[in-house]
């Protein structure tokens, strides 16, 4: 199970989320990514819940529609897990030991940082840095899951044909992505904090990154969901025609004032208490800029509201903005679906440790 770096060649990134799954492919020439393949296919409603994979065939299915889809040719690919299906520490070991060594302490320690036994649990660690207090060790970040977790996603895959080369966890695939976004800002430079704040059908993510490293991550049931419901009940359309409709618009003029805007604020409410967790949590000052993601970023406006509610710049997240397109790639489609595709596109970014 490798969660950190191994040298390997293109992975495709495949991010399966509560409503779609979301391919990319990229390669690079030089310091520039290109953009060679991607693909979003929905998924029906039930087939994953709660970031748990229910329907392995169904998610399978849509995954070789993306596949067919992008035109891709990769048959390697990387997947995550989710923030709350994975436990991470930090712990120090001696500095002097090999890779090897330190592998074989972390087995026999393991039942005083895993609350599970070790044949539930796939694990992984890298080491981060030299220890701030004591020189001769190293702190080494340790990541686990439960073996479910992460089975349920290797054998969709393989199902849909594909390999799982790398099974990486949501946070640090958007820790990945977001290195693509700090220069965007003039502002994220060291020692900013900002949030990033992504926003799916079901499950709304804070991850806060300090000096480009997560230092929070909180989920929280929210999302697009809502927003689809609200128009499945008052204009009396089945599920697949509210989501249509949402996306592709065609709704009674009252739509904007009566059932976005509520959404809207919502929202930003939702981020604003996800925020106060992440101050009140830790000895925090507060974020300097917001990042929204997901596909409820894609919603207009919803930037402006944000930094007027907040008081803090906030950005959609785009990923692909410095980035050159294949030409089977079209540019507006791709940039509709960009703040969705952040996790795909750090897992995607696997393939150039």
């Amino acid at each position: 199970m490798s969660w950190f770096n191994q040298k390997q060649n293109a992975v495709l990134g495949v991010d399966i989320s509560t409503a779609a799954v979301k391919l990319l492919e990229l390669s690079r020439v030089g310091a520039r990514y290109r953009v060679e393949s991607y693909a979003v296919a929905p998924l029906p409603k039930d087939a994953v819940i709660d970031k748990h994979i229910a329907n392995v065939n169904v998610i399978a299915d849509a995954i070789k529609s993306a596949v067919k889809q992008s035109g891709t040719k990769l048959k390697q690919a990387a997947v995550a897990v989710s923030g709350s299906a994975v436990m991470t520490k930090i712990i120090t070991m001696p500095a002097s030991l090999s890779e090897d060594e330190m592998e074989e302490q972390i087995m026999v320690e393991a039942d005083q940082y895993v609350p599970y036994s070790l044949d539930e649990v796939n694990f992984d660690f890298e080491v981060q840095r030299p220890n701030e207090n004591n020189p001769d060790m190293v702190d080494v970040l340790l990541a686990a899951s439960r073996k479910e977790n992460v089975d349920d996603r290797v054998e969709t895959l393989l199902k849909a044909g594909l390999k799982a080369k790398i099974v990486d966890v949501e946070a640090f695939a958007m820790e990945n992505a977001f290195s693509l976004l700090a220069d965007q800002f003039t502002d994220a430079s060291e020692g900013q904090t900002v949030a990033i704040a992504d926003i799916g059908a079901s499950m709304a993510t804070l991850n806060v990154l300090h000096g480009s490293k997560t230092v929070y991550t909180r989920e929280q049931g929210f999302g697009g969901k809502q927003l689809t419901e609200e128009i499945q009940r008052r204009y009396g359309l089945s599920y697949e025609e509210a989501g249509l409709a949402k996306r592709q618009g065609g709704l009674p003029d009252n739509y904007a004032v009566d059932v976005l805007e509520p959404f809207k604020r919502a929202m930003v409410q939702q981020i604003a208490r996800s925020l106060q967790f992440f101050v009140s949590s830790s000895a925090n000052r507060g974020i300097d800029s917001l990042i929204l993601a997901g596909g409820c970023a894609s919603i207009p406006g919803i930037d402006k509201l944000a930094e007027q509610s907040l008081g803090v710049p906030a950005y959609i997240a785009n990923p692909f903005i410095n980035m050159a397109l294949s030409s089977k790639v079209k540019p507006q489609a791709l940039s509709n679906d960009a703040p969705a595709m952040m996790i795909a596109c750090g897992l995607a970014l696997r393939s150039f440790e």
